[in-house]
This record gives C-alpha cells, sequence and structure tokens, in this order.
C-alpha cells in the first residue's frame, strides 16, 4: 500500500544510555513500521511517543542496556556534548546560548564547592594541629607532673628508710 505521508526515520544524536547513536531507531513511530504511521499525529504526539520509548526497558533495533547510573552521567554530559554539535547550535542558537550560561553556571558552582571543601579541609587541619598542640602540651605538662611525683616519692621512700635504719641503730645500742 502506497502512503501519502512517509513515516519519519529517527536517530539519537545525544548519547543517552538508552539507543545507539547515529543508528536508524525502530519505533512504532518511525519508518520501521509505516502500517502504524498516522499522518494525523503531531509532533507533540511524535514526541511523547518517544518519551515514552525513553523510559521503557524493552529491547528494540538500536536500543542498548546501561545502568540507571550510566544514563544520568550521560545526562550531565547533554548539554556539553551538544553544545560542540555545529548542526545543534545552528539549529537552536538561542538554547545554545542557554546552555552555554548554564555550563558557565554549573562550572562556577563546581569551582565554589571545591574552594569551600578546601577551607573545610585546612580548617580540620587546622582543628587537628590545634588539637595535637594542646594534646601535646598537656602531655609535657602531665609528664612534668608526673617526674614531680616520681621524686617526692623516692624521697619519701628515702626518708622512711632512713627513719627505719636510724630506729633499728636506736634499739641496738
Amino acid at each position: 500500500m502506497e502512503y501519502p505521508f512517509r513515516p519519519p526515520s529517527i536517530y539519537m544524536i545525544t548519547p543517552s544510555g538508552r539507543f545507539k547513536t547515529n543508528t536508524r531507531l525502530c519505533l512504532s513511530i518511525s519508518d520501521f513500521h509505516p502500517d502504524t504511521w498516522n499522518p494525523a499525529w503531531s509532533v507533540a504526539t511524535i514526541l511523547t511517543g518517544l518519551l515514552s520509548f525513553m523510559l521503557e526497558k524493552s529491547p528494540t533495533f538500536g536500543s542498548i542496556e546501561t545502568s540507571d547510573y550510566e544514563k544520568r552521567q550521560l545526562a550531565q554530559q547533554s548539554l556539553s556534548y551538544n553544545i560542540k554539535n555545529k548542526t545543534f547550535c545552528e539549529l537552536f542558537p538561542d538554547t545554545t546560548e542557554e546552555i552555554q550560561n548554564k555550563i558557565i553556571r554549573r562550572e562556577q558552582e563546581l569551582a565554589e564547592r571545591a574552594r569551600a571543601a578546601e577551607v573545610s579541609c585546612q580548617n580540620r587541619r587546622n582543628s587537628s594541629s590545634n588539637d595535637n598542640l594542646n594534646r601535646n602540651g598537656e602531655a609535657s605538662q602531665m609528664s612534668a607532673l608526673t617526674n614531680l611525683l616520681v621524686v617526692i616519692g623516692f624521697a619519701l621512700f628515702a626518708l622512711t628508710v632512713k627513719y627505719v635504719v636510724s630506729s633499728l641503730s636506736e634499739d641496738e645500742g
């Protein structure tokens, strides 16, 4: 049967973790299935259908399996990936500018977080050094006190021995 409108070929350009890039995808809304194509579908309907394929995990020609973690990593990298694509930038100049601003803000936030983490680490190191100094000072005070007690104890022992010896000498004499 001849169709007056040809279904679109659908390709994934940006890595998503769900479909291979630059590979024709087998979806019910693509040219793989002209018998299910409805020319009355709007762009919104097609995008909704594509979104449903993005969210499910059933295998199809052109699909790949990745972990949720890998998909999140690819999503974070997608802005930078798209901004490097000349065709994307030509087709979506306003979006390109927004993406560039987001990337700049993200880099600034990361730099601020790195500085904050460094300050936090430095504060912990300083606090640890101060604790060590306090402990070392306390340890040296304890050491001096211990030495003094040992000397006093030895002196008391010597006096006790002297008393016992002198008492024994008096008893004999």
